[in-house]
């Protein structure tokens, strides 16, 4: 019977030389040798996809929703107080176009200050500009609450706090793509739906608090979610190595061409998305800003205005997260259509706001408008993907963000001042309508646009192999003939 062999060190006693240990232990080491270098590689490389690092994983997403939503639904206090009556100083609450001013140049101010915050977040990093946004945040809305004018509330809420909010929120777009690298517009989805939470909430939360504390206690309420804010910026762990820009040149800041990418406005396609985006604007966030005062002059102050908002932000999580996985089955910059889809839908979803006279019928307006919404904003990361490139996403909406201010600024007011001209919102809606179809049919030339700029650059191509394939012919031609002179002169 043939003895069983063991694996251990001390299954060979009859041969003491130990060569068999020493071969494993050499292996051994070489297996050790080839992990480290592979843990080493798996550090240092910046094309592998990381690992969502725990609390990381599940604060930064609500950090970017909180900072989304302080920035655009808290306006809807002003809304709010005015309705309900509540204690807040009357100079403050003048007419429906001073009033909306204020929230205007807040929404305004956060996507003004998008090119500045994403030099800021290349620079000093993500976790410092979203910390130092949430502190500027809290510190002009804690100052809003003791304002008793609406002088200084344009310098405390409209630019203060609101800039305090941009620095807040974008970095949680730039730290998205350290975590993750695949089905971007899934993940963007997901990312994204996390501000429908709030806009669902908030509505309720805030007419509550404005009937019982007032204006000014509100506003030091809403500090507690930028101090909440403040903390939540310390998970930013990005896992991406910093690029190192300045140590050939000595440097501590970078040129202004790395600054300011000049070259992606070099693409006919991205500039008229960077402009036809903002051009259907105007209009777009008229229903957000004055639905609720609507609501209370065609249906009394009995109507439960909250829900509609609550419809908005449910139908626009929901579309986020199925556009969003959309958007991943659709090629190149076909995308477009999906965003140019949302416009038509918005648009027409507007002007019928003033023909519902049933609350019931205001309310499926309201759904199908938030459904879209989410939509739009789900599927702008991709598109700028496919415009640009991946290395100059971050410049591309940036810039796009920051065109989109001016709009988002004015176009509420024009609709107050409308609405004390004519005692009514009805011409505001209808006019809201029409930049969203105009800009969604502006956007429907890009793909034309990009498919005859890859048209013209593959002919380029075969032209250059054309040339390069004669030349290589007629180098070849010269050194046969000069072959066979050489041939000749020998014989």
């Amino acid at each position: 019977m043939r003895p069983v062999r063991m694996r251990c060190s001390t299954a060979y006693p009859q041969r003491p030389d130990g060569r068999r240990r020493t071969r494993r232990r050499t292996g051994t080491q070489k297996c050790q040798c080839r992990s480290k270098q592979r843990l080493r590689v798996r550090r240092t490389s910046s094309s592998c996809t990381p690992r969502a690092a725990g609390v990381g994983w599940s604060c930064w997403p609500p950090c970017g929703a909180t900072a989304r939503c302080l920035g655009s639904r808290t306006p809807s206090v002003y809304s709010s107080s005015h309705s309900s009556g509540s204690s807040a100083p009357r100079t403050m609450m003048t007419s429906a176009s001073e009033q909306r001013w204020v929230g205007s140049l807040s929404m305004g101010m956060i996507f003004f200050c998008s090119p500045i915050v994403s030099v800021f977040t290349d620079i000093l990093g993500c976790r410092i500009t979203a910390v130092g946004g949430a502190a500027v945040g809290l510190v002009g809305l804690l100052a809003s609450s003791f304002v008793t004018s609406l002088g200084p509330m344009y310098f405390t809420y409209g630019i203060v706090f609101a800039c305090g909010c941009s620095f807040a929120y974008q970095p949680s777009l730039v730290i998205l793509g350290h975590y993750f690298k695949r089905r971007l517009g899934l993940v963007n989805g997901i990312v994204t739906a996390g501000s429908s939470i709030f806009t669902i909430t908030l509505p309720f939360v805030l007419s509550g608090l404005l009937e019982k504390v007032g204006l000014q206690n509100t506003m030091r309420v809403l500090c507690i979610l930028m101090f909440v804010l403040m903390l939540a910026g310390f998970t930013y762990k990005p896992l991406l190595p910093v690029k190192s820009t300045n140590t050939q040149t000595g440097r501590k800041f970078p040129p202004m061409s790395q600054v300011f990418n000049i070259n992606i406005w070099k693409s006919l396609g991205y500039r008229i998305w960077a402009f036809g985006i903002p051009a259907a604007l105007y209009g777009y966030f008229v229903p957000y800003v004055h639905l609720m005062k609507h609501v209370e002059e065609r249906f009394g102050p009995e109507a439960n205005k909250e829900v509609l908002l609550m419809c908005i932000g449910i139908t626009s999580g929901v579309g986020r997260l199925i556009f969003g996985r959309v958007a991943d089955y659709v090629n190149g910059v076909n995308k477009v259509y999906l965003q140019v889809t949302s416009f038509f839908v918005i648009g027409l979803m507007s002007m019928m706001i003033p023909l519902c006279n049933i609350f019931g019928g205001l309310i499926a307006v309201c759904l199908l408008m938030g459904l879209f919404d989410g939509c739009f904003i789900c599927i702008m990361a991709p598109i700028a993907f496919e415009l640009v490139g991946a290395n100059d996403v971050s410049q591309a909406i940036g810039f796009l963000l920051g065109l989109m201010s001016v709009p988002m600024t004015v176009g509420p007011p024009i609709a107050g001042f409308l609405r004390d001209r004519l005692g009514n919102y009805d011409v505001a809606f209808y006019l809201a309508g029409i930049p969203p179809i105009f800009g969604g049919t502006l956007l429907c030339l890009i793909p034309w646009v990009e498919a005859r700029r890859k048209r013209g650059k593959k002919e380029v191509q075969n032209k250059e192999q054309d040339v390069t394939q004669k030349m290589i012919e007629h180098e070849k031609a010269q050194e046969d003939a000069q072959q066979c002179k050489t041939g000749e002169s020998v014989l």
